[in-house]
């Protein structure tokens, strides 16, 4: 995986294979940036990365300037490449290994963003729960947005606070705002 912008920019990262994932393309993921650039200041961001993976999203937030982000999964490697990796890069991301729907019940930690790459077998009530915690929650800050990265046969514009969906290739990244 590579680091499109910011202060580490070019940077490559390589995830051991043996971890269960399946990162953001780096065409989606620069789509995505280039979406959220035009909404927010990077600089002073807070984010929570769920289902971070090998924690590709966040780098790139960090790389940008986010000053704080939390990247919560349940698998121990991926937490722990996650940290390696952010100590090494010098990155202000803290790793969380915890199931994604306690944490979300249980933290009371506030993000202006927050995004959700869940595995692409997820049905929808599982998704719809991941909206569900976020607002009930009030995990969001005011002009939060809530994205969730899902595959292009699932539709998601009938939950309650969804705004808009963006298909890049075989995923499409569902945005959810505070109303």
């Amino acid at each position: 995986m590579r680091i499109v912008s910011g202060t580490h920019k070019g940077k490559k990262i390589f995830a051991p294979k043996k971890l269960p994932v399946r990162p953001t393309t780096d065409f989606a993921k620069e789509a995505l940036f280039n979406i959220l650039n035009n909404q927010y200041h990077f600089s002073g961001l807070t984010v929570l990365d769920l289902f971070s993976g090998t924690g590709n999203i966040s780098y790139e937030f960090a790389s940008r300037g986010a000053e704080s982000i939390i990247a919560v999964d349940g698998h121990f490697e991926c937490v722990k490449f996650i940290s390696k990796t952010a100590t090494e890069q010098d990155m202000p991301i803290s790793a969380v290994k915890s199931d994604v729907f306690k944490y979300l019940n249980s933290t009371s930690v506030t993000s202006k963003i927050i995004f959700a790459d869940p595995p692409y077998n997820f049905e929808v009530d599982s998704l719809e729960k991941i909206v569900t915690s976020t607002f009930e929650n009030n995990l969001l800050k005011e002009d939060g947005v809530l994205i969730i990265e899902h595959s292009k046969k699932m539709d998601l514009s009938n939950l309650e606070h969804f705004s808009e969906s963006r298909k890049y290739g075989n995923s499409v990244f569902s945005f959810f705002y505070v109303s």
